[in-house]
């Protein structure tokens, strides 16, 4: 056991070319145990896991987690390809930033570029990441962007909590498509360096770059609503993909 043990630390000693994250943890506040209950007919990380898994240019998928033994109930472990990280005493816990427990990875696993997205966007398709990921290699390259993360666009009249226009005068009624533009962080995708992250201790760096991402793909289940939207989606698709095979 301990030589099994030292042999994966040295393996977390190389240095990869691309690796994703994917933190996951037992307990949620909102949806009871979210990250494993049943969405379109599988667990809920086993779409954004298996999305990762078909793109090949990421190495490594890194697991930071509290429910390893949850994880080996629905019958998943290790693998050549997937590192599962115990996740530490300190960083456990709903109120723990989760650039502590980025930290805590990319200091026990080295790569030249870092993908994070979250059980909660099984939307998200295998096409957006590795478009985004050749997006990054163009844009990092002459130092013009250090970091990437995902957005949804907005165009539209937006208020603050007790009325107060932000962005537009109610007076001059501005056609919409003449507003500025807002960007929403959707925390669909990030991808980043070391380097950039420990400028700035944050998955965006001092020079990020804001990635359009498609509407649908970018849904992050945050709450019931939310998951039967997403779940609706899902479905609908699958459907789609089965009349078509037929």
């Amino acid at each position: 056991a301990a030589l099994e043990y030292g042999q994966r630390l040295e393996k977390m000693r190389e240095k990869y070319k691309v690796v994703a994250l994917l933190p996951m943890k037992a307990h949620s506040e909102r949806i009871k145990d979210k990250n494993f209950k049943l969405f379109a007919g599988r667990p809920l990380f086993h779409w954004v896991l298996d999305t990762l898994i078909s793109i090949e240019c990421i190495e490594k998928i890194v697991i930071n987690t509290d429910a390893r033994q949850i994880l080996s109930h629905n019958g998943f472990t290790e693998n050549d390809r997937i590192i599962i990280r115990d996740r530490t005493d300190n960083l456990c816990g709903d109120f723990v930033s989760m650039n502590k427990i980025i930290e805590d990875d990319i200091e026990e696993v080295d790569s030249e570029i870092y993908i994070m997205t979250h059980t909660t966007n099984p939307l998200l398709s295998n096409s957006t990441i590795d478009d985004a990921v050749k997006d990054y290699k163009v844009k990092s390259k002459n130092d013009d962007y250090d970091s990437l993360f995902s957005v949804n666009k907005f165009q539209t009249r937006f208020y603050k909590t007790d009325g107060t226009p932000v962005n537009h005068d109610p007076k001059e009624l501005q056609r919409t498509q003449d507003l500025e533009i807002w960007y929403e962080e959707n925390s669909a995708l990030y991808i980043f360096n070391k380097n950039s992250f420990q400028l700035t201790n944050s998955r965006i760096g001092k020079k990020p770059f804001l990635l359009e991402t498609p509407l649908l793909e970018s849904m992050d289940i945050d709450d019931k609503q939310g998951w039967a939207h997403a779940e609706i989606i899902k479905l609908s698709s699958l459907v789609n993909s089965a009349y078509k095979a037929v």
